[in-house]
């Protein structure tokens, strides 16, 4: 939220047991946060209830004790009230730049990948949302320093994440080399979000459709 990045997770299904094992991936790979936003869907309602139930059975003194020890703070939820999905704009834009595009990929080559590669384009296509800039009010002038991402607050590097090499095709969606289904998704993805981001920025009332593909490309 801090910094706007983005974190795909996948999930077997919508219960509220997925969800928590999604939560849980994401703590371990993220590290502890304070507060979760979502809206009213029934597996996070049921994981509030569900972890609450837990923490009530536990001794509330030595819980306190030990996260004043370890400086933590208690992770809260805090939901939209219902049908209000407007309420998470700050979030659900982010996502919908991301899931716009891969509702049209995986319509249309969704059964030629199994779970792995699945997984796999979800984070190439996190990476890519993450390498937006987080300003774009100078991304037209040469001697300007390089645009602060997301990325570059998440992994702590100012290295570009490169692509695998090689020359990528339509046919290797049908490709028994499942990293080549990938890769070729990946780019797909990318010259596509490319355009809504572009879209985005000049939609905003910046000259920023040419500041967007000069960063882009």
């Amino acid at each position: 939220m801090a910094f706007r990045a983005v974190h795909i997770e996948t999930a077997n299904s919508l219960k509220t047991d997925a969800f928590i094992n999604a939560l849980r991936r994401f703590i371990c790979r993220r590290g502890p946060f304070r507060q979760l936003r979502s809206d009213q869907g029934a597996n996070f309602v049921g994981a509030r209830t569900e972890l609450a139930q837990v923490l009530a059975e536990m001794d509330q003194e030595k819980i306190r004790t030990k996260l004043l020890e370890e400086q933590c703070d208690c992770i809260s939820f805090k939901m939209n009230v219902p049908a209000a999905s407007h309420m998470g704009g700050v979030w659900e834009r982010q996502i919908r730049s991301a899931r716009n595009v891969l509702s049209s990929l995986l319509q249309k080559n969704g059964k030629q990948l199994d779970a792995e590669s699945l997984r796999t384009l979800m984070c190439e296509a996190e990476a890519i949302v993450n390498s937006r800039p987080l300003t774009v009010s100078q991304l037209a002038d040469p001697d300007s320093l390089s645009p602060l991402t997301p990325n570059h607050l998440l992994t702590m590097k100012t290295k570009v994440i490169l692509a695998p090499p090689g020359t990528f095709q339509p046919a290797d969606v049908y490709c028994r080399k499942h990293w080549r289904q990938v890769t070729h998704l990946a780019n797909e993805f990318w010259t596509r979000w490319r355009k809504e981001f572009s879209s985005l920025i000049f939609n905003s009332g910046r000259s920023g459709h040419a500041l967007g593909e000069t960063w882009l490309s």
